[in-house]
């Protein structure tokens, strides 16, 4: 049994974390978080000491490292996405390995600062990429790789709306959460690259704190993507319906995967503790796809690369 710890406990994301904690036949030892909403921790491990002070949390993990049958085995990282690195950095040196959310840092510089603490500490950072453990994203890649050289035509559309506390969070910030394509597009970023290969041109057609768009080219496709917190967005047909409309078409045809996402969080930690997490290394395509994306200029689409949302509009 591992001793897990948690690090942003009254997040989004932070209950998929515990749920996997749990479900992995582990223990949740202890959480911090600055806001004390964090009532789910009772139906996972009401025995957890919980901190909203970074420091007496510090202090506490401290404690239990000088002894071996207390010590943390692993520290969750769920907090804000500024402050992974910081948090990926003290889960390190207090002696654990680190399993973070999306994105791990916003920079490949920092992913080398990262490698130089693994390689100081001998403990290992791990990102939770879990479209890589779903089951119709996997089939494409078994399609993909079939096909030899074929290169695709892909239309990725993602809509997640959200209302007016959006903005006045630190995920509307954009020197915390480091800007929409970022702080919403990164995991499919990943996927798009663990599917169809290297990335060989990164283009931003509109980016603005509600949306971006911009086209990709992979080794095996050619991609329009289009990513969105506004509501306006949404297609006619779910407007009133759905929050949320996630579209991905190869050639044309649509990729089913709206459903199958419940236990991927379970998943990537069975694949962690059983040795094959995905570490800084793999990671890495998907920091630079969103580090050069946010330092791009925006440009005008030609009509074969705009994606249909931006080319329509004339945004």
């Amino acid at each position: 049994m591992m001793r897990f710890s948690l690090i942003g406990a009254a997040g989004y994301i932070a209950p998929r974390h515990m749920k996997a904690i749990k479900d992995t036949g582990n223990i949740l030892v202890s959480a911090y978080d600055i806001n004390d909403s964090v009532g789910i921790i009772d139906s996972i491990s009401p025995d957890s000491d919980f901190f909203t002070e970074f420091e007496r949390y510090l202090d506490h993990a401290y404690s239990l490292k000088r002894d071996t049958n207390k010590a943390l085995d692993y520290i969750s990282i769920c907090s804000p996405n500024y402050l992974h690195q910081s948090h990926i950095a003290a889960a390190l040196r207090l002696g654990c390995n680190a399993i973070c959310e999306k994105p791990l840092v916003p920079t490949p510089q920092n992913l080398d600062e990262l490698a130089i603490l693994e390689a100081e500490t001998g403990k290992k950072v791990f990102n939770i990429l879990q479209l890589r453990h779903h089951d119709a994203i996997l089939g494409l890649k078994r399609k993909v790789e079939a096909g030899g050289d074929k290169v695709y035509d892909v239309e990725l559309t993602y809509i997640t709306s959200r209302g007016k506390w959006y903005m006045e969070s630190w995920k509307g910030d954009p020197r915390k959460s480091f800007g929409v394509a970022t702080n919403i597009g990164v995991h499919f970023f990943d996927m798009l690259h663990f599917i169809f290969g290297s990335l060989k041109k990164n283009v931003v057609h509109y980016n603005s704190a509600h949306k971006a768009a911009g086209y990709l080219e992979y080794e095996k496709a050619r991609v329009k993507w289009f990513l969105s917190i506004d509501t306006n967005d949404l297609p006619d047909s779910v407007k009133g319906k759905k929050s949320t409309y996630r579209s991905i078409t190869i050639d044309r045809e649509e990729l089913e995967f709206s459903e199958g996402f419940t236990d991927l969080h379970t998943v990537s930690y069975k694949e962690i503790l059983s040795g094959r997490g995905y570490g800084i290394e793999d990671a890495r395509h998907c920091v630079e796809t969103v580090d050069t994306i946010r330092n791009l200029s925006p440009v005008l689409p030609r009509d074969e690369e705009g994606h249909p949302f931006i080319v329509s509009s004339k945004r």
